[in-house]
């Protein structure tokens, strides 16, 4: 599995999100954010540049993917098997990878959106968000080229009380994006949807709160069966 963090945080972030897929018998790869963590640049986790960071990330993807089968980490990584997901801006990027061509299995994003555009038009974000010119929020929003998004099954969790990303905007995704997995002949059961009203998690966001576990269950679960893991005998 390969995870995406959200802006101006880094990789370590909740380890306990991947010791949860190692004892599940999944393969834990988290990478930097361009400009955070190992890599910092202070300029780069600015709300101005989250969509710079969006586009300079997705064409990170296949490379990370690609130096997984380096002999160094002995077959730990089987690449006929490979989720993709993030939380946040981790969650944008996964979204709009998916959109082009790709081998993915399948695909868990929380606390996010694939609906840039509606974002960025959102009331009261104004703080976080920094502006950007429509040409440019739809030069990266992943709502803008939903027809070419394969169906694979996808794992979505939010709590409906989200004040840095809403969740209207990532629902009516969703919706689309059923109809898109519908068009191609896919059940759009293929995407599952589990939001909370509120979770007590700072600005509803990060974290899920009271609900932590329960929201990392549902992951470990959903990603246990569509990765067909076996788990570790030892834990």
């Amino acid at each position: 599995m390969l995870w995406l963090h959200g802006r101006t945080v880094s990789k370590e972030l909740d380890p306990g999100r991947y010791l949860r897929w190692i004892r599940a018998g999944i393969a834990a790869c988290a990478i930097d954010l361009p400009g955070h963590g190992e890599r910092v640049d202070a300029g780069l986790q600015s709300p101005t540049r989250t969509l710079d960071i969006i586009e300079h990330a997705v064409g990170e993807i296949d490379r990370v993917v690609e130096a997984l089968a380096d002999p160094r980490f002995a077959s730990v990584f089987d690449l006929d098997r490979v989720g993709l997901g993030g939380m946040s801006a981790g969650g944008m990027v996964t979204l709009r990878r998916l959109c082009d061509s790709h081998s993915f299995s399948c695909a868990a994003v929380e606390s996010t959106t694939g609906w840039l555009g509606e974002m960025y038009r959102a009331a009261g974000l104004e703080g976080w968000r920094g502006t950007h010119a429509p040409e440019r929020i739809a030069e990266v929003d992943p709502m803008e080229r939903l027809d070419s998004f394969r169906p694979i099954p996808l794992l979505v969790l939010h709590s409906e009380g989200d004040v840095v990303v809403p969740f209207a905007g990532m629902q009516a995704f969703v919706e689309r994006l059923g109809s898109v997995y519908a068009a191609h002949g896919s059940s759009p059961d293929l995407i599952e949807v589990k939001t909370w009203a509120t979770t007590g998690a700072p600005e509803e966001h990060s974290g899920f709160g009271r609900v932590a576990a329960e929201a990392k269950d549902t992951q470990v679960e959903f990603l246990s069966r569509t990765l067909h893991a076996t788990p570790i005998a030892q834990f």
